[in-house]
């Protein structure tokens, strides 16, 4: 059941990554962030870049904003591998999901971070 979970997770994020994301959908991904336990500050730092990436202060390849958008339309679809409303057990897959976006992501995550810091001594 976990490994068909895992799979079906990995299908909805890979559909996930090209879909259109809004400032509601980020406003909404905001909000749930506090479901994701140890994963939230991983996660508002992916709505964070999603952000700057928009707004253009921020360069990302398309292939590291699909990945922050498929991770961030995942979290708060509520079509995914284990129904939300399912207390504690419906965020696992969300939390898998953050855990490898931020694996996939780690360099850029790091390149942002010194431009964060940069850009905040500015």
């Amino acid at each position: 059941m976990k490994k068909q979970s895992l799979d079906r997770a990995m299908s909805l994020f890979e559909r996930f990554k090209s879909e259109r994301i809004s400032e509601d959908d980020l406003n909404q991904a905001e909000k749930k962030a506090g479901n994701l336990n140890e994963r939230m500050d991983d996660f508002k730092l992916l709505i964070a870049m999603c952000k700057d990436a928009f707004s253009g202060k921020y360069n990302l390849s398309k292939w590291n904003l699909s990945v922050i958008v498929g991770t961030i339309i995942y979290v708060i679809s509520p079509v995914d591998a284990i129904p939300d409303i399912i207390p504690v057990l419906g965020w696992v897959d969300d939390v898998a999901i953050v855990s490898y976006a931020i694996s996939k992501l780690s360099e850029e995550i790091a390149n942002y971070k010194l431009w964060k810091n940069v850009d905040s001594q500015a």
